[in-house]
């Protein structure tokens, strides 16, 4: 799904993982923007055991988010974690 992306950096602790979302404003309005973060937070919940302590996580998500089904969501997001663990175990 092209409505979320990742990017990811070292994080400031090497104990935990960092994670933040982002959502411009050309997503909607502030209770749109809130309610894409709500449900990337949600997704990126259902991961979190899958997410390297010591790596900055910034997930973002646009306009599409807020339609489409919570699978869909969750299921962007767990390839992006997962094609970055690929990356950063290798």
């Amino acid at each position: 799904m092209g409505a979320v992306w990742l990017r990811v950096c070292d994080a400031p602790s090497p104990d935990a993982p960092a994670v933040a979302y982002a959502v411009t404003r050309a997503t909607g309005g502030a209770v749109d923007r809130n309610r894409v973060k709500r449900r990337l937070r949600a997704a990126v919940a259902r991961h979190h055991g899958q997410l390297t302590a010591g790596t900055a996580y910034l997930f973002g998500g646009d306009h599409r988010v807020l339609h489409a089904p919570f699978a869909t969501i969750d299921r962007a997001v767990g390839e992006l974690v997962r094609a970055v663990g690929e990356v950063t175990s290798a």
